[in-house]
């Protein structure tokens, strides 16, 4: 069977995650890429076909002439609408392409929970050098709120700003190395930040539990630890879920932030696609479940099992060594697996040595990302904190 894979930059989520499941299924694999060269570096024995992603009439001409199609599948925040019209196209099982468009869209997200009387988040959306000052409903808005990209990703240009004058001055910011970019501007909720991690096959949905965000001090919003939390409460659950069912969200992977408030659950950002930073390979070896053949089986076609037999009673927790300054990483620890006890602990670099960056305040700024398993949590944090405690990452001006 024919999978055509659709990918941006090489991603631990593809390289670790998807094509390995992709090959245990014994799929041929073609993957559809506007950038080549790294990924043939990343994945040199892999078909390799050049191709504006992006646009989903490339798409649909690249595999029309290539071979006939039996799944199309991408794990990336920006293809996901692009791969649902293209299955569409070609009669392929996929994510309705609306749902794709309304979760990657945040001031559409924002519009239709208004609609459907779900959620009523106060929000603006700004045009590309649109002056939010010029904007009546801007200056409604309540301080401190939130100004971001409508279509962004791992927090990068998230910002909290507390009055006009920084709100003006953050578009600038972000505007400057975004030009064209629309942005949304929304009133900040308050509340401890968890996600929910779901797969369903369009009939049947699966909760695998979520994760306990810890992120940095205001006015960003890096991920700094996710704390692993097999059930969230039920009537948090239940909200979340009937905000997603009237997103229309419910196939495949989905990946959802949301904040806890007074026992009200509201939606932060809905990522259609399974979780990233490496949370989802701890996933599937916490759960020991087969996540991402699971995953490329609903673009399959193939209903989901009624029971995952996911493995119930461990512990777990990430955590991301971050850079607080520009410069060149001069010393960082090498990739480890270590056992502990009964703590299987895994460290990833995410930058090189002798690279220089600047700092972006964003998730691009992640060092590394630790990820450790065990049977309860206190073993699991003692041993993430003394390994932590243990290393030196040292970034040079």
């Amino acid at each position: 069977m024919q999978l055509y894979l659709l990918a941006l930059n090489p991603t631990d989520s593809v390289t670790e995650g998807f094509l390995p499941a992709a090959r245990r299924l014994g799929l041929d694999i073609a993957l559809l890429t506007d950038q080549p060269a790294a990924h043939r570096a990343a994945c040199p024995d892999i078909e390799l076909l050049e191709c504006d992603v992006r646009d989903f009439r490339a798409v649909i001409s690249r595999i029309a002439t290539h071979r006939p199609p039996d799944a199309l599948f991408t794990n990336s925040d920006h293809l996901q609408t692009q791969t649902a019209l293209a299955a569409d196209y070609f009669g392929l099982p996929a994510k309705g392409w609306q749902a794709a468009l309304r979760t990657k869209d945040k001031a559409e997200m924002r519009r239709h929970l208004t609609a459907t009387g779900m959620d009523t988040v106060r929000s603006v959306e700004l045009a590309a050098g649109q002056d939010p000052l010029a904007t009546p409903a801007a200056l409604d808005l309540p301080y401190p709120c939130v100004v971001k990209p409508r279509e962004g990703v791992a927090s990068e240009d998230v910002v909290l700003v507390d009055g006009p004058d920084d709100l003006v001055l953050r578009c600038k910011e972000i505007r400057a190395h975004r030009p064209g970019a629309a942005l949304v501007v929304e009133e900040y909720l308050p509340g401890e930040l968890y996600t929910l991690e779901t797969l369903g096959d369009g009939t049947s949905l699966h909760v695998l539990g979520g994760f306990h965000t810890e992120l940095s001090p205001p006015p960003y919003f890096i991920e700094e630890r996710l704390t692993y939390v097999p059930a969230h409460p039920e009537p948090v659950v239940a909200q979340v879920l009937a905000q997603l069912e009237a997103l229309g969200v419910g196939f495949g992977a989905c990946h959802t932030e949301f904040v806890v408030h007074e026992e009200r659950a509201r939606i932060i950002e809905v990522n259609y696609r399974a979780i990233g930073d490496q949370c989802d390979l701890l996933l599937a070896r916490l759960l020991d479940i087969p996540l991402f053949e699971h995953i490329l089986r609903t673009h399959l076609g193939e209903p989901l099992p009624a029971d995952l037999g996911a493995r119930t009673g461990g512990a777990a927790r990430l955590d991301y060594p971050c850079a607080e300054r520009s410069g060149t990483l001069t010393a960082a620890p090498a990739a480890i697996e270590l056992t502990l006890g009964d703590v299987q602990l895994t460290y990833r670099p995410l930058r090189r040595t002798g690279e220089r960056h600047e700092l972006h305040h964003t998730n691009r700024d992640l060092l590394g990302v630790v990820r450790a398993i065990g049977s309860d949590q206190e073993t699991v944090d003692r041993a993430v904190t003394d390994f932590l405690a243990a290393q030196r990452w040292e970034i040079t001006p």
